[in-house]
């Protein structure tokens, strides 16, 4: 085939974008004709400059995927040996009865800071912090899309997680477990409680922002002839990884928000006594909190679906099996939540309904482990040390999986519910199917982020370390469960038949921490003298194992055309014509950092992405949203305002001077005669995909919300109560009218700036930001005329938060129409390149749709229902 321009009516034709040109897919005799050596030094001049990473002090201000990468993952290691040796205190305190090792505040302090930092610290942000560092080399691309968000979302979890794990420093952590369970945690006192909502409300940032990035990497930075059901295995699990993160993360965010609310101005989503409920935390939280185990456990089977076909020197075993196999573990999470809450008094049909879904969920699971047993059996395995851990990884989740199968089942769940039991399942399903395929992985990928090997001896010792370490911990708490132990006790008599297996296990945790140590060690120790590893030392067959070595900053030498699955195993010379430059983007001759961007089924070329640089910006924006998250826990509001808006600033600063640049050419040569534009706009360019992605997360959230209201009005007899005091039904609608108004006056700009009238486009956004201006105001005018109290009682309340969630977002709205207005009259977005303006047309679409479901809930609803 070859490119050329299409008919596109929506533009008059002097302001189309160029279409690519030239030849696709590139011939063999194309691919065959060799670059002079000279040109390809120039071109790697040229990409070194272009791709330098800064020194000295400047090196922190680095937006590369393996510099932010790297930062990412050794911090979420350093707080998981926090939370490691938060554990073994916690052991040394239950080694024998009556013992007075931790008082019971720092136990209380201890364990829930030790879920809370597995969880959130390091169980997902490990996975983000890998696929940072390896996705673009799995799809050999340059880097993600959006390297300042990856950078920021980094900086956010750094400061976030040290805010959270200080609090241990001054007696004043959280102390009410990792799951928050109110009235226990509404009512304690102290800061605890709101450090844990606000500080990991912040990190939650972190995470959407690095599965925004995530998705939209994969779908939109695939190599030419990468089609979807080609790409590497891992991509796979990052795409559903990804969306599951959007789906689960937001409902909690929505939780935090009604539970902050509650915590500082005494709102009663969670107080009976005003008619709130505390269940409703439970279903949101645990409508994340289940979904995140596979969220843990499905990108380390990622790394195995890596590992094993390399050990097996074949291809996977039942590829498409997999995929279909991962995404219907993702949906099925989604549908268990409610085995959390099997002692609640539930109805039956509840517990029978979501006691089978948890049964269900093995069948996928299984068909991908026994996919992974099938390609070692057809294939001729060597032991390696990856292997070695995965093989750990199978025989401990196995273990794990069988205990799992029991605790689906409520009579039994009712009986070991809160004892040891659950103790040990948990954690042979997180060490088995997280921990140990994580460590595989750090083995497998070694030589590909530092060009240096591991100790095999040393491997050796960590895993039987380790492995023998953990069963011996955790083996025997099945029994301490069954015998009546309850978890969360920080002491417990000598008579009660526990005391040798509390012994047992805490010995078992040093020797756990003996193998970590020495794994630790292995991963940090200085290499210098050891020589760098050949390219490819394990044989695999994908792309990242034709990294340079010595390492390389622009990632892929050029951006190879792909036909195969395992295209090192499959496609002749595709390496050695990486390396020449013979594919497409072999050099920056502009001095400036780009990646191509292709179609999302066919990976089709679109057009060659500019992306952004080092910058400061990132470092201070996430110091400023710290600053807008942590200032409310010790209840100062004007600096944490102020920290927001400096906040908003800095990224408003952030995309005026980096994103969406007008360029000096329409488009460039890609290679191999293939033309293409180098700027895009709507659903071809990657921030429209960004800001879809992240609005659908967003929207999550608000249904979140919107679940709240009907879960109370069909839960309590008393929402709304008697005689209760009803927004203003036609403010209301006056509020939904002026915002329609405002999203199609904003609709409207977009189409008459694509066809040449700049002066009606700014028009058309000055009506439509004060469209949007009336509609908050009437808004608030809805519930403060009538004088809605939202601590008398949960419904007031609950109509005030969709309210302010609406009136958020519409101040994020007007500040789009703002900055559109402003970057139409510097010249920055013009006619022709409008990716601002569809990009917050798109936004648009998502605040009208918020506040027309607001209006229908809090104007409508009430009088219907």
């Amino acid at each position: 085939m070859t490119f050329g321009n299409r008919p596109r009516p929506d533009r008059p034709e002097h302001l189309r974008l160029p279409d690519p040109e030239g030849p696709f897919p590139p011939t063999e005799e194309m691919l065959s004709e060799p670059v002079p050596e000279e040109v390809q030094e120039q071109q790697r001049k040229r990409l070194r400059a272009a791709w330098k990473t800064p020194q000295g002090w400047r090196y922190f201000t680095a937006v590369n995927n393996s510099e932010v990468g790297r930062w990412y993952a050794l911090t979420a290691f350093a707080f998981f040996l926090l939370a490691g040796l938060l554990a073994l205190a916690m052991r040394v305190q239950l080694s024998v009865p009556e013992n007075d090792f931790l008082t019971s505040s720092q136990f209380n302090q201890f364990f829930t800071m030790h879920g809370s930092a597995m969880m959130f610290l390091f169980a997902v942000p490990i996975f983000e912090s890998i696929s940072i560092l390896l996705l673009p080399a799995f799809l050999g691309s340059r880097d993600m899309p959006f390297p300042r968000l990856s950078a920021y979302g980094y900086w956010c979890f750094l400061i976030g997680g040290i805010f959270v794990m200080g609090s241990l420093l001054f007696g004043a952590a959280p102390s009410s477990g990792w799951f928050m369970y109110p009235p226990l945690a509404t009512e304690v006192e102290g800061i605890g409680a709101d450090i844990w909502l606000l500080g990991l409300s912040f990190i939650e940032v972190a995470s959407i922002a690095a599965a925004v990035e995530l998705i939209v990497g994969t779908l939109k930075c695939r190599p030419p002839g990468m089609r979807i059901n080609i790409m590497p295995l891992y991509a796979w699990y990052v795409l559903v990884v990804g969306g599951m993160i959007l789906f689960a993360f937001p409902p909690l965010i929505a939780g935090d928000f009604l539970f902050e609310l509650q915590r500082s101005f005494d709102w009663p989503f969670f107080d009976p006594e005003r008619g709130g409920d505390p269940l409703l935390w439970q279903h949101l939280f645990w409508i994340f909190g289940h979904p995140e185990v596979y969220i843990v456990f499905l990108p380390s089977i990622a790394i195995a679906a890596m590992v094993v076909p390399t050990a097996a020197q074949r291809p996977i075993v039942g590829y498409s099996w997999i995929v279909l196999s991962a995404v219907g573990t993702g949906f099925i999470s989604f549908g268990l939540w409610v085995h959390h809450m099997f002692a609640t008094g539930l109805p039956a049909l509840s517990l029978g309904f979501f006691s089978a879904a948890s049964e269900a969920v093995v069948i996928p699971t299984g068909i991908q482990l026994f996919a992974f047993v099938a390609t070692l059996m057809v294939g001729r395995v060597k032991m390696s040390q990856p292997m070695l851990w995965i093989a750990g990884a199978l025989a401990v989740f196995t273990a794990g999986g069988l205990t799992g199968v029991m605790v689906a089942i409520a009579p039994f769940d009712w009986q070991v519910h809160d004892t040891y039991f659950i103790v040990a399942h948990l954690h042979y399903t997180l060490f088995g199917g997280m921990v140990f395929p994580v460590i595989a992985g750090i083995y497998y990928f070694y030589p590909f982020i530092t060009k240096k090997r591991m100790s095999d001896r040393l491997s050796r010792w960590a895993f039987w370390l380790i492995f023998s370490g953990f069963n011996i911990t955790f083996l025997p708490m099945h029994l301490t469960g069954l015998l009546g132990m309850p978890r969360r006790v920080y002491t417990y008599p000598g008579d009660l038949g526990w005391s040798g297996l509390n012994l047992i296990s805490t010995i078992g945790a040093f020797i756990i921490a003996a193998g970590f140590a020495v794994f630790t060690w292995d991963l940090l120790r200085p290499k210098g003298k050891q020589q760098l590893t050949p390219r490819n030392p394990w044989k695999g067959g994908t792309l990242e194992w034709s990294h340079a070595v010595p390492a390389e900053a622009w990632g892929a030498r050029s951006i190879p055309y792909v036909t195969s699955r395992y295209p090192l195993w499959d496609q002749e010379r595709i390496v050695e014509r990486m390396d020449a430059g013979r594919y497409y983007l072999p050099d920056s001759k502009k001095g400036l950092r780009e990646t191509l961007v292709t179609s999302v089924m066919d990976a089709t070329p679109e057009f060659v992405a500019r992306i952004t640089g080092p910058a400061w910006i990132t470092i201070w924006a996430a110091l400023f949203t710290g600053g807008a998250f942590i200032f409310p826990t010790f209840h100062m509001y004007p600096p944490a305002i102020v920290s927001g808006i400096l906040a908003v600033a800095c990224i408003i600063y952030w995309l005026w001077s980096a994103t969406a640049r007008v360029p000096e050419a329409d488009s460039m040569d890609a290679g191999l005669g293939l033309r293409l534009p180098v700027y895009a706009s709507g659903p071809k360019a990657v921030g429209w995909w960004g800001v879809w992605i992240t609005m659908l997360g967003d929207t999550t959230a608000f249904a979140s919300l919107v679940f709240g209201f009907f879960f109370y009005w069909t839960g309590r007899p008393d929402f709304p109560p008697e005689g209760a005091v009803h927004a203003q039904p036609l403010l209301v609608a006056a509020g939904v009218t002026a915002l329609a108004i405002s999203w199609a006056l904003t609709v409207q700009a977009r189409n008459v700036n694509r066809r040449g009238n700049a002066g009606g486009a700014r028009l058309a956004l000055i009506a439509g930001t004060g469209a949007a201006v009336l509609s908050a105001a009437a808004f608030i005018l809805s519930l403060t005329l009538p004088d809605m109290d939202p601590k008398a009682h949960v419904y007031p309340a609950t109509i005030w938060a969709l309210t302010i969630w609406t009136l958020a977002h519409i101040g994020v709205g007007i500040i789009m129409q703002g900055y559109c207005l402003a970057g139409s009259l510097a010249g920055k977005m013009t006619p022709k390149y409008d990716a601002d303006l569809a990009n917050s047309t798109l936004f648009w679409h998502f605040l009208c749709l918020t506040g027309v479901v607001t209006g229908a809930v809090t104007g409508l609803a009430p009088w219907v229902l």
